[in-house]
């Protein structure tokens, strides 16, 4: 969140993170490191001593020198991009690609990946049942599950992915899966971690700001040896936030040690610890502008940002610890391969509940609550919605990266292979009840949630959450393995064929445990629900996805592409399966996209532009006939334009641009009778979402900055008949250097206005942005 068990046993206590797994896949695989994003350039030796005669005739060690990469710490603009598992220039990525360094994160202060996401354009968020963010990209579902990545390693838990250990985020619109496997059309969101660097620097950032918060960032970098060094991260974040249901309280652990750095062999490890146990604000109800109405100017709730109609009982905890380890080989400067390794393990508790007003009978007036008659006591229940799971995943994978010559003509080979397993463990604390048993059963329990008025927003109100026992509900495992190739060929001066064909294989396994419950003696509680049979389905599949470009670059700073590229998503893909579903083949969706890319003449300032059309095929619907039954029968697209400016337009100008217009999207075929309708545009599909932000440099101490974040209007899933309005939410920011490359002090102002506006949508309510969020923030390195 932003500021701004055995057969009938209880949920077991999970170990703490071990080393073993990765252990044994390290004597497998050879010792793995973290990702290469950082590399830097070793010094050049110290002149060698005196040697004896007898070994004056012995050959040179040959060491193979890494070019370093750019760290993004002190640029908006990256020129470079390992999201296509090799290090590769971002002219020759043939896709729409939006890159959030780490200063730009810094300077817009933001704490979490999806403020990052938020600040970039063509996106939005679907607030889900269970608090989680279903991502959308040009109007397509972007799982949550399948495609956010760790240093291109797929991190599939929901969490509060913070950006404490983090270089840069980077934001691949369209297909994707040729290089990651399944997943949408939508795109994928790589998260690059920060590496040990062969220097000596610290930094410290303090930062106090609204609602009783404050921050501290640590990130340390020492180097130990001419070609080994160590980096730690920590982190520790508390807020109240004017209420229970935003408050943050978090706490990150991270770190990196490197080893040949820059050598023929470089061996690396990554380890990262992050604990929240934060507020959970499941969101508010939408709301018609009169009993009656359909839709209206406006549907959300005349209330502060921060109201929060949740318990005080209500939480959000979870973690995610992982180790990584990586074994980077160079063959000579232009070949490499990559081999990595990384075990993690998430947890999840999660108690909330839905914000609904009352029946009509129980309002004021027996009328049903609307804008119209819409007061401090108007009623609101409050309902209960959990979300307990463990997930835990191994992923090895190795990638070869080539440049050689054929025939007259450079190639820029890219091939590996990958194997992932998947483990996820559900439970829930009243299995196979109906409606009214489940009631009775909190009623004895003392579960039952009491309801509020709208004018008594935070009421303290709580359940004793202890009393509740967390059975089995489901596990589900999958395995799967693909591999790769890809090829760029300069075909000639200014002319290259990008070809690229992957395959997949998964097997995804689902038990469902059920439970036989005697009502008798419910206040007895947990003892009477006993395991009795399980429910199995499975699921295979084997997919083949491509892609195909062709880049016409007529100079250095000009470059154009023309792009097609397929995809597929699974049934499993959110670790569920039931009858109906589990011989479903995977959706399938097609990308193009024609575009470029401009670079100032001094390449410190980068236009990208991307004309795509979207289309996902064969998409799942439910038979209106049979509801158990479900089809391939449905189709959407969604076409427009996405625009990107970053980097200096003067050595004291910088800028970050990304848009994204999207006239055209439609619901081309679909079986639905109700929600989202043959000919409807789809839900979550703004026609126009966009960030600016700019900063100034007035002085050798004093920076200014500035920008906006907007979207158009938006209907949630289903289009159940509710709108979001538009809206422009402005950000300020005021840097003073104290001490050049030491201390500095900066303010951010967020939502300047205090605009209240839907942030995540889903069919029955919204969750409010974030109001106005003064911050001062004290850096001192050394």
């Amino acid at each position: 969140m932003s500021r701004k068990q055995s057969r009938k046993a209880a949920r077991p206590t999970r170990p703490a993170l071990s080393m073993l797994p990765l252990g044994a896949l390290a004597a497998g695989f050879g010792l793995a490191s973290a990702a290469m994003a950082q590399t830097s350039v070793a010094p050049a030796p110290k002149p060698a001593a005196a040697k004896p005669a007898a070994e004056e005739t012995a050959l040179p060690t040959v060491r193979i020198k890494a070019a370093a990469e750019p760290q993004g710490k002190d640029a908006y603009q990256a020129t470079e991009t390992r999201i296509g598992k090799g290090k590769q220039d971002i002219r020759d990525i043939p896709q729409s690609l939006t890159v959030v360094t780490e200063k730009l994160i810094d300077d817009r202060n933001l704490d979490n990946v999806k403020d990052v996401l938020k600040n970039t354009a063509g996106i939005t968020f679907m607030a889900a049942e269970g608090g989680e963010e279903d991502i959308r990209i040009h109007g397509i579902s972007l799982q949550s599950t399948g495609d956010i990545f760790i240093d291109g390693m797929r991190d599939p838990a929901f969490y509060d992915r913070d950006t404490f250990f983090l270089d840069k985020v980077e934001l691949l619109r369209g297909s994707g899966a040729l290089m990651f496997g399944r997943g949408s059309s939508g795109g994928a969101v790589n998260q690059v971690t920060k590496q040990a660097l062969l220097a000596d620097q610290n930094e410290i950032n303090i930062t106090a700001s609204s609602h009783a918060g404050l921050r501290a960032v640590g990130d340390f970098n020492r180097r130990t040896g001419e070609t080994t060094a160590w980096r730690i991260g920590t982190m520790v974040d508390r807020a109240d936030n004017d209420g229970a249901g935003n408050m943050i309280n978090k706490v990150g652990l991270a770190g990196s040690v490197r080893t040949g750095i820059g050598e023929t062999d470089e061996f690396a490890l990554t380890a990262y610890a992050l604990q929240n146990e934060n507020g959970m604000n499941y969101g508010m109800p939408w709301i018609r502008p009169t009993p009656t109405s359909a839709v209206g100017e406006t549907t959300l709730m005349p209330v502060a940002p921060t109201a929060y109609y949740g318990l005080a009982s209500d939480r959000n905890k979870g973690s995610a610890q992982y180790v990584m380890g990586q074994h980077t080989h160079r063959f000579n400067p232009n070949v490499e391969l990559v081999t990595k390794a990384r075990y993690a393990s998430y947890t999840r508790d999660q108690r909330a509940g839905t914000v609904r007003f009352a029946a009509p009978n129980l309002q004021p007036g027996s009328v049903a609550a609307s804008l119209a008659t819409f007061g401090p006591n108007t009623v609101i229940n409050r309902g209960t919605q959990l979300k307990v799971q463990d997930l835990q995943t191994i992923t090895v994978q190795s990638d070869l990266s080539a440049k050689f010559k054929v025939a007259g003509m450079d190639h820029h080979l890219m091939t590996g292979a990958d194997f992932a397993q998947e483990k996820k463990q559900v439970y829930n604390d009243t299995p196979g009840l109906t409606g009214t048993q489940r009631t009775a059963f909190y009623a004895a329990l003392g579960l039952t949630k009491p309801t509020t008025l709208a004018g008594t927003p935070d009421d303290g109100a709580t359940v004793d959450e202890s009393r509740r026992q967390m059975l089995s509900a489901s596990e589900y495992t999958s395995r799967s393995a693909g591999a790769y190739v890809q090829d760029t060929i300069s075909l000639a001066e200014h002319w290259k064929l990008v070809a690229g064909l992957r395959y997949d294989s998964l097997k995804g396994d689902y038990d469902t445990f059920n439970y036989s419950y005697s009502g008798a003696g419910a206040n007895q509680g947990y003892s009477y629900f006993a395991r009795t049979t399980t429910d199995s389905y499975q699921m295979k599949i084997s997919k083949w996805s491509q892609r195909a470009a062709v880049l016409f670059q007529p100079s250095e700073r000009l470059s154009f592409h023309l792009m097609g590229a397929t995809s597929f998503n699974t049934s499993g893909d959110t670790y569920s399966l039931n009858a109906a579903n589990q011989g479903i083949p995977p959706e399938k969706s097609i990308s193009l996209e024609l575009g470029g890319q401009y670079d100032s003449a001094d390449g410190k300032l980068t236009t990208r532009f991307g004309i795509f059309r979207a289309t996902k095929l064969h998409e799942r619907n439910t038979d209106p006939l049979n509801t158990d039954v479900i089809t391939l029968s449905g189709k959407r697209h969604a076409a427009g334009i996405d625009v990107d400016v970053t980097g200096r337009i003067t050595p004291e100008w910088e800028v970050f641009g990304s848009f994204t217009w999207m006239p055209v999207a439609s619901i081309d075929i679909s079986s639905a009778t109700s929600g989202e309708l043959q000919g409807d545009r789809p839900s979550l599909t703004p026609r126009y979402s966009g960030s600016l932000w700019t900063t100034y440099k007035l002085t050798p101490q004093w920076r200014v900055g500035g920008g906006f974040v907007a979207r158009s209007g938006q209907q949630p899933n289903r289009n159940p008949g509710f709108y979001a309005p538009k809206f422009i939410v402005g950000n300020l920011m005021a840097e003073y250097t104290v001490i050049e490359d030491a201390l500095l002090f900066r303010l951010n102002v967020d939502n300047v206005a205090n605009k209240l506006y839907a942030d995540t949508l889903y069919t029955g309510h919204y969750v409010p942005g974030t109001g106005r969020i003064v911050a001062l923030t004290g850096t001192y390195k050394f």
